[in-house]
């Protein structure tokens, strides 16, 4: 076997980013969430929260990001694949957009456990 070849897997990163920008560009819901995460990860930071609780945070924002990636990518390939107006389609899409919702319910319940007792600290001094 070969040494690893970065210059190989250089373009595959380029592809993923683009995708990113892609989405960043075309989703205004994908742009309010980077903007809600960059302000969970402040919050985190201001908060000095635990370890295992910057665990917790951070893979809750990559899990909602990543699904409302994956979410926008359903969207796209429905659109291409059946352009005209179709029930089936969009009950694919509400269930996928579900699921989204699913985990960002749970994110936010997550976070309010997480920040909840440092709020109360600072309030009750």
């Amino acid at each position: 076997m070969s040494g690893f070849n970065f210059k190989k897997l250089a373009p595959n990163f380029k592809f993923a980013f683009s995708g990113i920008r892609i989405i960043i560009q075309e989703k205004q819901p994908f742009r309010i969430m980077i903007i809600g995460a960059i302000l969970v990860i402040v919050a985190m930071i201001c908060f000095n929260l635990t370890l295992i609780h910057k665990i917790i945070i951070l893979f809750m924002i990559i899990l909602v990001l990543s699904l409302e990636l994956l979410n926008s990518v359903v969207e796209k390939l429905l659109d291409f694949v059946c352009p005209q107006k179709n029930g089936k389609v969009k009950k694919i899409k509400d269930m996928s957009a579900g699921v989204v919702l699913i985990a960002s319910i749970g994110a936010a319940l997550i976070g309010i456990l997480i920040f909840l007792p440092y709020i109360l600290e600072i309030l009750l001094r």
